[in-house]
């Protein structure tokens, strides 16, 4: 049996939390909430999230500032840029801060979990990907040990 997805929304309105929750339990993940910036990077410091919806305009920091805080302490988690304040800046600045996606509000469901499914799919391919590759280096290593005089 695979581990549950982790997913944290961050978004300061708290309705966009609650229905973006409802909606992905239904589709069973594990979902965990902040409202701000700081809220966000403590969980991140303390849980586990294989993925981050992150709304772009929070209380007290850019949603872009905490694509690179969050990168640092969760590297390989999808991050992804949800917005009601879409400008060709802030769609490039999120891309250069390494956004695995870039969706706005309001959110089409579909299209918000196809893009989940998906982040989530990949991330899967590599994640074994990196275990075959350990896998491989440990057997051959086990075997240049065993052959040596």
């Amino acid at each position: 049996m695979s581990e549950p997805v982790r997913i944290l929304i961050v978004d300061d309105d708290e309705s966009i939390r609650k229905v973006l929750t409802t909606i992905l339990e239904e589709e069973g993940y594990m979902i965990d909430t902040a409202a701000n910036g700081k809220e966000a990077i403590e969980k991140s410091n303390t849980n586990f999230y294989n993925l981050a919806l992150i709304d772009i305009r929070l209380p007290d920091i850019e949603g872009i500032k905490l694509l690179t805080l969050m990168k640092d302490t969760v590297p390989k988690m999808v991050k992804i840029i949800i917005t009601g304040y879409p400008t060709m800046q802030n769609a490039i600045e999120a891309v250069n801060k390494d956004a695995d996606g870039y969706l706005l509000k309001p959110l089409n469901m579909e299209n918000l979990l196809n893009t989940i499914r998906a982040h989530l799919k990949k991330q899967q391919e590599d994640k074994k990907y990196s275990e075959e590759k350990v896998a491989e280096f440990i057997e051959s290593r086990a075997r240049e040990l065993g052959h040596s005089p």
